[in-house]
């Protein structure tokens, strides 16, 4: 399973690079409000410095603003020539849906982002997006198992051999990753923060403790 990283600042990249933990990005209009650019030059100066953080088997996905058909299209052509990383994050729309079938006429990779329901992701799928993510962390805020929209997901994906890859989102937790790993999709986005908690083990903490005291205590 891959590990995306779901941020837009450049030392969380790079440091998720150190620990061999970084196979892609997402990141949205949020993350990219955090950031230091103030107009829309520095926003595509900032996605092209992030995508030459990237090996070329990775990518980055750069989400649209705009809600209407027209203007999406106008939108993600522009970020897609940013970089040939880029893919154009797309919301689950009507209009989203329209713009995802032409940028996949187009050859122009897309993830189509804030799914929510299989029918949902059926739709991006039939559309041609290359990636959806589903929202695991949001449904489980309103008392829904987010997990098992991606096991739905993927037993339908699987039935009818669609080339979209799930991306789950939203995550939360590391049970989300390792749960995610046991269903078997193709990759996880979420915080670094996330992707650390899954070093932690009280066990390992006791037993390094105990390791390094009975070695001090022999060398004195």
């Amino acid at each position: 399973m891959k590990f995306f990283i779901d941020t837009a600042n450049l030392k969380e990249i790079d440091e998720a690079r150190s620990l061999g933990m970084l196979d892609g990005v997402t990141t949205n209009p949020s993350l990219i409000s955090k950031e230091s650019v103030s107009n829309q030059k520095e926003i595509q100066k900032h996605y092209i410095s992030i995508c030459e953080r990237l090996k070329n088997d990775e990518n980055v996905s750069a989400e649209v603003i705009s809600t209407n058909y027209i203007d999406m299209i106008k939108e993600g052509e522009k970020l897609s020539l940013l970089h040939p990383r880029i893919v154009v994050k797309i919301p689950m729309t009507k209009n989203g849906i329209k713009a995802i079938k032409y940028f996949s006429n187009k050859m122009i990779k897309t993830n189509c982002t804030l799914i929510f329901s299989t029918g949902q992701a059926l739709l991006a799928a039939k559309a041609g997006a290359n990636y959806v993510s589903p929202f695991v962390g949001r449904l489980d805020d309103v008392s829904y198992n987010g997990l098992n929209l991606i096991q739905e997901i993927k037993n339908v994906y699987d039935n009818y051999d669609f080339d979209t890859k799930i991306l789950a989102a939203s995550i939360r937790h590391s049970l989300h990753i390792i749960e995610c790993s046991k269903i078997g999709i193709h990759a996880v986005t979420s915080p670094i923060n996330v992707i650390y908690s899954l070093l932690n083990h009280p066990l390992t903490n006791i037993g390094l403790e105990k390791f390094i005291k009975d070695f001090h205590r022999k060398i004195k």
